[in-house]
């Protein structure tokens, strides 16, 4: 399995790489929404340190969903989705793969250059440090959850638009932990709860979205 897995893994990140403006579509819109906010706003620094965590967490989330109608849809126009479903690993294993690539593809870069947009907000170095930390626990959950939608949708016309409907709501409370925690050091409470509980959603979707997606892949292959 653990070979399969890695197998799969490699596998989308060459594909990736040979559809960079897929990839790179992702991260400058990212880019573009964080960046804009401070030109529209002002220099007014202490209301550009209050919205940064929510700008950020919210320009992450909708950039993670720009990506999220892809995660299935080639496997299920070439036929290696059918492939996936027959093959002797579990199912789950596969999904999780495939959900691994996708976060080091559209959700690692968003997380590297996180830091270097925040300084357009003047935060300091621990709440850059926190914002790192909330978006290496969240992303990931948003991809795991996101991936559910992906794969319920998979087929349909106007898949995108369902797949936002789908996952945004079930997104939230990611959202509200990741920017909590950047909130609660900015203001100088503790972060440790937020990102506890950041930690707590990653764990559970780990453990239940590739299961949940396995079975969602069944039924839009029939």
């Amino acid at each position: 399995m653990f070979d399969a897995f890695l197998t799969l893994v490699r596998r989308d990140l060459v594909l990736a790489m040979r559809r960079r403006s897929d990839v790179f579509s992702t991260l400058f819109f990212f880019v573009i929404v964080v960046s804009l906010f401070p030109l529209g706003i002002g220099p007014e620094m202490n209301t550009l340190r209050l919205i940064a965590p929510g700008v950020v967490w919210v320009a992450a989330l909708l950039a993670s969903m720009l990506a999220l109608e892809r995660l299935f849809a080639a496997d299920h126009d070439d036929g290696t989705l059918e492939q996936m479903l027959l093959a002797p690993q579990p199912l789950f294993v596969l999904v999780l793969a495939k959900v691994a690539a996708h976060w080091l593809v559209t959700g690692l870069p968003l997380v590297l250059i996180a830091p270097l947009l925040g300084l357009q907000y003047d935060l300091s170095a621990q709440a850059l440090q926190v914002l790192v930390v909330s978006l290496l626990l969240g992303t990931p959950a948003l991809s795991l959850i996101g991936a559910i939608g992906a794969a319920l949708t998979l087929g349909l016309r106007g898949g995108g638009v369902l797949v936002s409907l789908l996952v945004l709501p079930l997104c939230i409370p990611v959202l509200i932990f990741g920017a909590g925690a950047v909130e609660a050091n900015v203001s100088g409470l503790g972060e440790q709860g937020h990102l506890s509980l950041l930690g707590a959603i990653l764990v559970l979707a780990a453990l239940f979205a590739p299961l949940a997606t396995a079975a969602a892949l069944r039924v839009s292959a029939e």
